[in-house]
């Protein structure tokens, strides 16, 4: 395994589409493998594959003691009755927070190593993780749900850490 950079906004990988992994061979498994050991680290809740350079459909969490992954994940249900609009970061924006409303649930299929269904779902922080990361594979960072007062401060706040 091995633990992998990050990559910051302004790399155009965060900003491109992710492929859908068609064979999961060696190279995909040695993805999985640094996606779990490079979020395992406190603070860190979920990583996307673009995030650490990798333009393929997959992400990791590690949320409230479980670390997991899934390969081409889909989000198949939100529950927009609840939302909820805290702070929200991310690794490739590094050091900044802004409100972002999302659902408060969400769950999503995709496949594992075995090519087996995986479902992963969760309220809350899960919620919240699987929204961002699969934002991330369609090539789109959270500053992109800001609203507009947000966005304009989060834009201001970038430029004065020289990103």
């Amino acid at each position: 395994m091995a633990y992998r950079d990050i990559r910051i906004i302004g790399d155009p990988v965060l900003r491109t589409q992710c492929e859908w992994i068609t064979d999961i061979d060696d190279s995909v498994k040695q993805l999985v493998e640094d996606l779990l050991e490079t979020v395992d680290e406190d603070g860190r809740a979920g990583l996307a594959a673009n995030q650490i350079g990798v333009g393929l459909r997959a992400f990791s969490w590690n949320i409230d003691g479980e670390i997991g992954y899934i390969l081409n994940p889909r989000i198949d249900e939100l529950n927009f009755d609840e939302y909820q609009d805290g702070d929200e970061g991310c690794l490739s924006v590094p050091g900044l927070w802004y409100p972002t409303k999302r659902a408060w649930y969400a769950r999503a299929t995709g496949i594992d190593l075995d090519g087996k269904e995986v479902v992963v779902e969760g309220e809350e922080l899960m919620g919240r993780c699987i929204q961002h990361e699969c934002d991330h594979l369609e090539g789109h960072l959270y500053l992109d749900r800001l609203d507009r007062k947000n966005r304009a401060k989060a834009m201001k706040d970038l430029r004065a850490q020289g990103l």
